[in-house]
C-alpha cells in the first residue's frame, strides 16, 4: 500500500491562498505607499451649498426665521464633523437675493415667494457668516453673475427684479434669460451688486461658479450679432470680443473688492477643461466636448496672470482613469497654469454612486482624489458639489471625509494681502477645570486695535516633545473666526489621563499668517486635572 501525504496538500492549498492574498492585496499597498503622505497643516476644505431649486438649502422653501436657522446650524455642525473649514453659498441663484438688497429682490427660494422676506424680520446672510464664523470656517459668497432667470416664466417676477427694471438689458437663450455680457452698463450694475455685499457683510471671498456666456443650446446661435456690429468695432472674431466682454467684468469687480475691502478674496470656478491640446498646443490631454475657453468665453489663465483673481477652483467632476477627462491629468495640468493664484479642486460628490461610469460605484474614488492632490504641492484643497451629495452618504462618503479630514487644517496663507503679522499671543496658564485641560490666553498688548482673526491651538505629546509646527496632526483646534465675543479660553477634552502634553497658540490674521508661537506650557494630565510640568 502507497502512502499518501496528507500534509503536503494543505501546504500547497495554504501557500496558494496567500500567493492570491498578497496578488490581491499588493496593488492596494502598492497605491497607499504612493499616496502616502503626512497629515497637512495647511488645506482648503469646502463643499458648496446650492440655493437654485432648493438643491441643497433651504430644504423647502418657508417664511420661517426659526426654520431657516436651524436647518443653517445643523448643516454647519455637521460640516464641522467632517473636518470642513469653508462654505460656499450661494446667495444670489438668478438675479434675485437671500438678504436684503437695493439691486435685486428676495429670492423665492428661500420664502417661497418672490420679494418676500423672512418673518420675523432677519437678515440670512448676517446669521450664515456669524455662524459660520463661529465654528472657525470661511464664508464665500456664491453669485451667478449672468442669470437673469431660471425660465421664461416672468410673469411672476417682482418689479423690482432686474428684468422688469432693465428689459433691454434681457438676453433670450435656450430656456432662460441672461443679462447681456456685452453691455457696459450690465458690467457697472454687476459690480454694484457685489459692492453691496462686500461693504455691508463680512465675507471672506466673492465666489462667481462656470457660468459666463451660456453653455451652448443644440441648434441655437446666442443671439448677439447686433452687439458685436455695435460694441466690437476692432476686432475681427466674435469670439476674441465675448471674452474681453467677461474679462472686463472680472478685472472690474476685482479691482472693487481690493478696493473696499483688500483682505476679501475672489474666486473662480470655471469648467473644468480650459482648452483641449488638439485645439491649443498649451492645452490639457482631453477630449471634452465643451471648453470654458472656447465655449462659455472664459480665459480664466489671463485672469490667473493678470493677477484679477485670488483662488481657482476648476469643476474636475470626472473620475482618476477617464478617457477623455482623467482628473490627473486635469489636476496637474491645473498645478501647473495656477502659480499666480491658489489652486483647490472641485470635486463630483454628486456622481457618488449614480453615476454610469463603475468607477464612481468604487467607496475610494473620493479618497483617492484627495490622496492625489495631497501628493501635488501646487494643489491647496478640495471643494465638493455638492452639500446634499455628501450628506446622504451614498457609498460612505460623508464617513471618508471624517477619515482624511480627522485633524482641523489652518486655511491657505494668501501672502498677497500684505497684511502685518500678529504678535504672539500671552498664553496665560493651562489648568484643570471639571477634570479637562483648560487653555487661557490674551492677544499681545500691541494688537490692541489691530486683533488676530482667530488663534490656532496646538498640542505635541510626550514630555520635552520637539514641537513640529508643520505636522498637521499637532494642531489641535482652531477657535471661531473674528470671534465677537472675544473668549480666549479652549477646553481640551480629547487629553488622555498619564500622558504629558505641551500646549503653544499661535495669532492668525485674515490672510491666514501665523504669529510666533506663545510660551509653551507643558503638564501631566491626571485622572483628577492637570499637573503643570516645567
Amino acid at each position: 500500500m502507497i502512502q499518501t501525504n496528507t500534509t503536503w496538500p494543505r501546504q500547497f492549498a495554504l501557500g496558494c491562498f496567500l500567493f492570491l492574498s498578497l496578488a490581491i492585496l499588493w496593488p492596494q499597498t502598492v497605491s497607499a505607499q504612493r499616496y502616502n503622505t503626512k497629515v497637512p497643516k495647511r488645506e482648503f476644505r469646502a463643499v458648496w451649498i446650492a440655493t437654485v431649486a432648493n438643491i441643497d438649502y433651504p430644504r423647502r422653501p418657508t417664511l420661517s426665521r426659526v426654520a431657516h436657522k436651524e436647518e443653517y446650524k445643523n448643516l454647519l455642525d455637521q460640516y464641522q464633523s467632517m473636518g470642513l473649514n469653508a462654505v460656499i453659498v450661494q446667495i444670489r441663484p438668478a438675479s434675485d437675493a437671500l438678504y436684503p438688497s437695493e439691486y435685486a429682490p428676495w429670492s423665492k427660494y428661500l420664502t417661497g415667494r418672490e420679494d418676500t422676506g423672512p418673518e420675523p424680520d432677519y437678515n440670512p446672510l448676517e446669521f450664515m457668516i456669524e455662524e459660520t464664523h463661529r465654528r472657525g470656517m470661511e464664508f464665500h459668497a456664491w453669485l451667478n453673475p449672468y442669470r437673469a432667470t431660471v425660465d421664461k416664466d416672468t410673469l411672476k417676477l417682482s418689479l423690482r427684479h432686474v428684468f422688469n427694471r432693465h428689459r433691454n438689458w434681457m438676453v433670450p437663450y435656450g430656456r432662460r434669460y441672461y443679462l447681456n455680457p456685452a453691455m457696459p452698463e450690465v458690467r457697472q450694475y454687476l459690480t454694484d451688486v457685489v459692492t453691496e455685499v462686500v461693504e455691508n457683510y463680512d465675507v471672506d471671498a466673492i465666489h462667481f461658479d462656470d457660468y459666463f456666456y451660456p453653455y451652448k443650446e443644440n441648434g441655437e446661435i446666442f443671439p448677439d450679432s447686433l452687439d458685436f456690429a455695435f460694441y466690437g468695432r476692432g476686432y475681427k472674431d466674435i469670439g476674441d470680443w465675448r471674452r474681453n466682454n467677461v474679462d472686463a467684468l472680472i478685472e472690474k469687480v476685482s479691482t472693487r473688492i481690493k478696493e473696499i475691502k483688500p483682505h476679501v478674496k475672489f474666486g473662480i470656478s470655471p469648467f473644468g477643461v480650459w482648452r483641449n491640446k488638439a485645439q491649443d498646443p498649451y492645452g490639457s490631454d482631453t477630449r471634452a466636448g465643451v471648453t470654458c475657453y472656447d465655449d462659455l468665453y472664459a480665459d480664466v489663465l489671463k485672469w490667473m496672470r493678470n493677477g484679477w483673481i485670488d483662488y481657482i477652483i476648476p469643476q474636475l467632476y470626472w473620475n482618476l482613469g477617464f478617457p477623455p477627462a482623467d482628473f490627473a491629468i486635469l489636476a496637474d495640468w491645473w498645478s501647473r497654469q495656477a502659480r499666480e493664484c491658489q489652486l483647490i479642486i472641485g470635486h463630483g460628490a454628486y456622481k457618488v454612486g449614480e453615476n454610469q461610469e463603475l468607477a464612481w460605484h468604487e467607496p475610494d474614488e473620493i479618497p483617492r482624489q484627495i490622496k492625489f492632490n495631497r501628493q501635488n504641492l501646487d494643489i491647496d484643497g478640495s471643494a465638493y458639489y455638492s452639500s446634499r451629495s455628501i450628506m446622504r452618504n451614498l457609498l460612505g462618503l460623508k464617513d471618508s471625509l471624517r477619515v482624511y479630514y480627522e485633524h482641523p487644517a489652518l486655511l491657505p496663507e494668501m501672502e498677497n494681502l500684505g497684511l502685518r503679522d500678529q504678535a504672539a499671543p500671552d498664553l496665560k496658564n493651562v489648568r484643570s477645570k471639571s477634570g479637562e485641560v483648560f487653555l487661557k490666553w490674551r492677544p499681545d498688548k500691541s494688537d490692541a486695535e489691530n486683533l488676530p482673526f482667530y488663534y490656532a491651538i496646538y498640542r505635541f505629546e510626550g514630555n520635552r516633545a520637539g514641537l513640529n509646527y508643520e505636522d498637521g496632526a499637532n494642531l489641535l483646534a482652531v477657535t471661531s473666526l473674528n470671534d465677537i465675543q472675544k473668549k480666549y479660553t479652549y477646553l481640551d477634552k480629547s487629553a488622555e489621563p498619564g500622558k504629558f502634553y505641551t500646549y503653544v497658540v499661535k495669532a492668525v490674521n485674515r490672510q491666514h499668517s501665523e504669529s510666533q508661537p506663545s510660551v509653551i506650557r507643558r503638564i501631566l494630565k491626571t485622572e483628577n486635572g492637570v499637573k503643570r510640568v516645567r
